[in-house]
């Protein structure tokens, strides 16, 4: 079971990915309603800290000054927008805007920031977090009017566009000999760039500068490009028939941003980008050989369920449809899958399907028909067919889903299954995936299995594996947060095998936390990022899959924070 804590900042010292790299030392204690892996998921800071914003006098809040106002903006980006969002409307956290903070009273507020509240509101100030004065700072800070980051649209992001290589000077045929299909993109994440690594050799091909703390890579459908975005929504686009593979093109779409991916639909191969940001609320699409920015999507809207308006609904997972010329694009504060049609980019068509408000990750099941994308905070699984274009249902789950892409395979009983696991419980959730031949267990919960503990952030398997390995990077015990749950998917009634994967990397002392199984083309082994501080040894540890013995670690010094890994032919095909 999941681990209940109170106080103290030891255990959150190890979590700068979630909390970034700048305050990696600096987390909250937690209270009974909400566990510590939640807190260190949520308590993330924004790269939009360090943008200046305008500050809008409001003549009923108490006074700051420009100094104090920029002090307090940068705390609250830095520990409070996750939760609270930019504009302060509230996301996964409660509303603090100046309707409602200002007939609170300073006095009020210094209280429930200082000391928190049951309810999951880190007690700052009795932790240690932020002293008095910094409280009192907060207190006044939350009685203004919102700062807006500024926007931005065409002309900033043509600005920061840059064609490396133009097409006509790239290759014409792949000029190295490396098995392109068997490459691992890796992000290193405080140093704002990708180990590209040779998944035969195990051998670092070359380490090419990103944007900050890469969050997903993905491969163009022909498999010959290699595109990478930051938090700070930076996309780099690599070319992988180089001599040395590297960035041929770059962009900066937005603020903040996570997900980026390309047109996969026939005809359209390769032909179109996509990226969607958390800051502005919006996606872009560009041409997919040069990242030039074509066309602008506004996402601000009406909530599902309540219609309530939303000032700020970030664009989170997309994925590209096998079915038509679509993206599939979440929006997590409203709760919207958007269907995005781009056989006319002119005459743009979009498909409004809703779901449940904080869509985040998800992916395909087996047939790469339907998507099933997680609505973390709801604790619901939304399912779309891509086909039909339609919902198909939502399933109950446990509470917070993160399941990265998902996991497929066919279980004994429920046939074809997709798995998630959970950050806020131990719990992992079997949905059936099979309306033809088993619709007793299609699109509902057909058996929930327990594993190590809560703090999970990825799950992952192969259509040429019986294993299944769930990650706890988050988990607050290292021994846990540095091993892997491995289940039998033939026999899952055996419960799950343990593997000390950050004592196998013989690396030294450090948070060491397990994170991310991925596996190799030929679905033989497995890789495991063993991430510990920029200032300390990280590693990667690759597993045999059929034997779950140690195969070998890759070291170097180079591996600075690696977390994320993204083999080039199973992010080609949406194999997990």
């Amino acid at each position: 079971m999941i681990r209940r804590v109170h106080a103290g900042l030891a255990a959150l010292a190890v979590f700068p990915w979630i909390l970034g790299a700048a305050h990696a030392q600096q987390a909250p204690t937690q209270h009974k309603e909400i566990t510590q892996p939640e807190t260190a998921y949520q308590a993330g800071s924004s790269p939009l800290a360090g943008v200046d914003m305008y500050q809008d006098i409001n003549p009923k809040a108490p006074a700051m000054s420009k100094a104090e106002f920029d002090r307090a903006r940068q705390i609250y980006f830095e520990r409070c927008a996750g939760c609270h969002g930019v504009l302060r409307k509230g996301a996964t956290g409660k509303p603090l805007t100046p309707d409602l903070t200002i007939d609170k009273g300073s006095e009020y507020l210094k209280v429930f920031i200082k000391y928190g509240s049951p309810a999951g509101m880190p007690n700052w100030g009795t932790s240690g977090e932020l002293s008095d004065a910094d409280v009192d700072l907060m207190a006044r800070y939350v009685q203004q009017t919102p700062p807006q980051p500024p926007e931005f649209g065409m002309k900033e992001m043509k600005a920061t566009w840059k064609v490396i290589v133009p097409p006509g000077q790239r290759p014409t045929k792949k000029m190295n000999n490396y098995n392109l299909e068997n490459l691992f993109s890796t992000t290193l994440r405080d140093t704002g760039e990708v180990a590209l690594i040779d998944g035969d050799t195990k051998k670092i091909i070359n380490i090419v500068k990103t944007g900050y703390a890469v969050h997903i890579s993905r491969t163009s459908k022909s498999g010959r490009y290699l595109f990478v975005i930051g938090r700070d929504g930076k996309i780099n686009m690599i070319d992988l028939w180089m001599e040395k593979p590297d960035n041929v093109a770059e962009i900066r779409i937005g603020l903040e941003a996570r997900s980026v991916e390309t047109s996969k639909y026939k005809g359209f191969e390769d032909k179109y980008a996509i990226a969607g940001s958390y800051w502005p609320p919006q996606f872009v699409i560009m041409k997919g050989d040069t990242l030039e920015p074509l066309k602008i999507v506004g996402t601000r809207g009406m909530t599902v369920g309540t219609q309530e308006y939303h000032p700020e609904p970030r664009v989170a997972a997309i994925v590209g449809s096998h079915f038509k010329p679509e993206f599939v694009v979440n929006v997590k504060e409203t709760g919207k899958v958007l269907l995005v049609n781009y056989k006319d980019i002119d005459n743009l068509t979009i498909t409004e399907i809703p779901t449940a408000q904080f869509l985040h990750d998800g992916g395909y099941d087996s047939t790469h028909r339907y998507v099933l994308m997680a609505a973390n905070q709801s604790n619901k699984i939304a399912v779309v067919d891509t086909k039909e274009g339609k919902r198909v249902a939502i399933v109950d789950v446990d509470k917070i889903p993160h399941p990265g892409r998902g996991a497929n395979f066919v279980h004994p009983v429920c046939g074809p299954v997709w798995a998630t696991g959970h950050l806020g419980s131990e719990k992992i959730s079997l949905i059936g995936t099979d309306p033809q031949k088993h619709p007793k267990y299609a699109w509902k919960v057909c058996e929930t299995i327990d594993g190590q503990g809560g703090g999970n952030l990825f799950i992952k398997t192969h259509p040429k594996s019986r294993n299944l390995y769930v990650d706890t990077p988050l988990h607050p015990d290292p021994k846990i947060a540095g091993s892997v749950a491995v289940y039998d998917t033939k026999n899952l009634k055996a419960g799950y095998k343990v593997l000390p994967i950050a004592e196998w990397s013989g690396v030294g002392e450090g948070a060491k936390r397990v994170v991310q199984p991925e596996y190799n083309r030929a679905g033989d082994e497995v890789w495991f990022s063993v991430w510990s501080a920029k200032n300390q040894e990280s590693a990667l540890v690759v597993v045999d899959d059929k034997t779950l013995k140690l195969k070998t670690v890759i070291r170097d010094p180079k591996l600075v924070t690696p977390t994320g890994k993204f083999n080039v032919y199973n992010t080609q095909h949406d194999i997990y």
